[in-house]
């Protein structure tokens, strides 16, 4: 009987998937003329969305990045060209709203603040593993450190005159 049950349960669930594939069709344009969506996507693939930041509001499915790809829409519906349609963006929300933002004096931060902060930490490291070859080590005396020192100078030494000596 439970088995019988379960059986019942999962040819309908079955169905039910079947019959939403059948019905699933693909999404339509918002707009008829096909030219008009390609323009509308050109430019949204240039436009960071304001919500995610790490996409475009082509990629995006935020309703700001929806509402901004309307926005571009109806301007170039209005007869604006691609052009002035980022203008304006740019104008209302700043550099920050290109995906790939121009190189001038207020967006130097943005583009060298990476490379800035990598030299920054192989300087603090190269720092740090200097200090920390200078530093005696704990439970050695001044005299135990010199003479560890030289011993392993002189070592160093015999390793490089026996490995001349070879060739």
């Amino acid at each position: 009987m439970v088995r019988e049950m379960a059986y019942k349960w999962m040819v309908a669930l079955a169905a039910l998937a079947f019959s939403c594939v059948l019905l699933a069709g693909q999404a339509q344009p918002v707009s008829e003329d096909p030219a008009l969506e390609d323009r509308v996507n050109r430019i949204s693939e240039q436009l960071r969305c304001l919500v995610c930041q790490n996409q475009t509001i082509a990629d995006s499915h935020a309703d700001l990045a929806i509402d901004l790809k309307n926005q571009v829409r109806d301007m170039l519906k209005r007869g604006m060209d691609e052009k002035a349609v980022t203008d304006f963006m740019v104008h209302r929300y700043g550099d920050f709203v290109l995906y790939n933002p121009p190189v001038k004096p207020t967006t130097w931060l943005l583009w060298l603040g990476p490379f800035a902060l990598f030299i920054a930490g192989l300087w603090l490291l190269f720092v740090k593993l200097r200090n920390r070859r200078q530093q005696i080590p704990e439970g050695l005396t001044e005299q135990q450190h010199r003479q560890a020192q030289a011993l392993l100078q002189g070592a160093a030494a015999d390793t490089i005159n026996s490995s001349s000596t070879k060739k």
